[in-house]
């Protein structure tokens, strides 16, 4: 099955940190953009960040900016997201794609059909 598969959730302080791992399974990261994504409670699945294929080229919602950081490691097959300075508004669970790199270009994070769409991890981030 591919899909990927979402790690490093947990429950945080506001202010806090947590590092956020995907792992591709069944296939590789090699050419392909690759987006997270997140879902609270009673709320539609919004995008967080996204990342080319190259690494070269971001994109975070502005709620995000300067907090989160997104990056890949291909040989790993593996996509990450440092998550600083936590707040309540971040609890959700969260996941991963493989977005439309032509979206990237576009400052976009739009998936691709089937998305390789994981379990997700949930990130909690009380008192």
């Amino acid at each position: 099955q591919l899909q990927f598969v979402e790690s490093g959730g947990g429950l945080v302080q506001p202010g806090g940190s947590l590092r956020l791992s995907c792992a591709a399974s069944g296939f590789t990261l090699d050419y392909k953009a690759v987006g997270w994504y997140r879902q609270a409670p009673g709320k539609e699945r919004e995008d967080v960040s996204c990342l080319s294929a190259s690494g070269g080229r971001t994109n975070y919602r502005d709620s995000v900016k300067g907090r989160f950081t997104i990056s890949r490691d291909n040989d790993a097959g593996t996509v990450y997201l440092q998550m600083n300075s936590l707040k309540p508004e971040d609890t959700a669970i969260y996941y991963c794609a493989v977005v439309s790199s032509f979206s990237v270009t576009q400052r976009k994070c739009v998936v691709i059909e089937g998305g390789y769409w994981g379990q997700g991890t949930q990130v909690t981030v009380s008192s």
